[in-house]
């Protein structure tokens, strides 16, 4: 009923004020779509690795939405990174980046062994068991433009910049936003909005 009534509303605006309105429609409803994949996680918790690789590969890829890299990374191709091996994520994102772009820019999933592999990936997504190597990847990125995404509770105060995490069976993000802005990256409030925050 809603989205009938606010396509009624849209068809009765003027042409001047048409584009605005459609826009803004068109940001709540990704923040509902948003929102509905922080629903039901199953009762096994996280071993649920495609159920959880499906989920997570849509949160990686909203976030490109509402974090603003440096003119100077929005040319060429955007590239997101995980470090270690993550199959299932790997190929749900590597699907997503068959149809979609990121802006105007196609995107591409690399996978690095070690720290000491990665190049300057856009995103770079660290998965639990490569933890211990937040610390050495986040003096790595230092001044990098490079989203770091975590998925280990207490990871967003210790570097990462975006972390996963299960709140009451829901799957929900921490977001640190001076960990953002350390690597020269800018946070949408719409993001903020839908984030659990910490410092």
């Amino acid at each position: 009923m809603s989205i009938v009534l606010t396509c009624k509303s849209l068809l009765s605006l003027s042409p001047k004020n048409f584009k605005e309105r459609l826009k803004k429609t068109v940001n709540i409803l990704l923040i509902v779509l948003l929102t509905t994949f922080t629903a039901f996680v199953p009762a096994n918790g996280l071993q649920n690795v495609d159920t959880n690789a499906k989920i997570k590969a849509v949160f990686i890829y909203n976030f490109t939405k509402y974090i603003q890299w440096p003119s100077s990374h929005t040319e060429g191709e955007f590239t997101i990174a995980i470090l270690g091996e993550n199959e299932a994520l790997y190929n749900e994102l590597n699907k997503m980046s068959q149809i979609k772009k990121v802006a105007n820019q196609s995107f591409s999933i690399v996978t690095y062994n070690s720290v000491s592999e990665i190049k300057m990936p856009h995103i770079l997504y660290i998965p639990s068991d490569k933890t211990d190597d937040l610390d050495k990847a986040v003096k790595l990125l230092n001044g990098k433009s490079t989203l770091i995404v975590t998925e280990k509770e207490g990871m967003a105060k210790q570097g990462s910049a975006i972390n996963f995490v299960i709140v009451g069976s829901r799957q929900k993000f921490e977001l640190n936003k001076s960990n953002v802005e350390k690597h020269n990256l800018k946070v949408a409030s719409t993001l903020e909005n839908l984030a659990v925050l910490v410092n």
